[in-house]
């Protein structure tokens, strides 16, 4: 008897690995003599399923300078397609702009979005799966008080 083998004596270490490889071989020879996988249980898990799609259609921000008010339909597509849109209203008259702020706000509210006023007849308009964090509008009130056309 070596010293390794007393050593796993005194600790009980090879009575049982003895044990757990006898166990082992038992559960195992049935299956091999009936040539049977071993079935090994299946752990069912939560997925959550996102598709990479959305993800990627969701994030573009689409920039607009309309010059008529028929483009304002141009705009609420994109709206409906979960884009959001930087709408700038410096190059067109103002009652067109007026008529532009009043479709999209419209589009907005059908599609459980948001529009905010970000520059001097600039806004911003999100679909419902864009999430606005901050206000500017107290800077935009400070420095707009020379264009009162809004």
């Amino acid at each position: 008897m070596g010293i390794k083998t007393k050593f796993k004596s005194f600790f009980f270490l090879d009575d049982e690995y003895d044990d757990h490889e006898e166990e082992e071989q038992e559960e195992l020879e049935p299956m091999v003599k009936q040539k049977q996988p071993v079935k090994q249980p299946v752990k069912q898990m939560n997925q959550n399923v996102v598709s990479l799609q959305s993800v990627q259609k969701s994030s573009k921000v689409i920039l607009v300078e309309p010059r008529v008010y028929s483009e304002a339909q141009e705009i609420s597509d994109h709206l409906k397609n979960r884009r959001a849109v930087i709408v700038n209203l410096q190059r067109i008259e103002h009652d067109q702009a007026k008529r532009i702020v009043d479709f999209l706000s419209g589009t907005v509210y059908a599609i459980g979005g948001d529009i905010q006023k970000i520059g001097s007849n600039i806004f911003l308009c999100t679909p419902d799966n864009v999430e606005i964090s901050g206000n500017i509008s107290d800077y935009i009130q400070e420095h707009d008080l020379q264009d009162t056309r809004w």
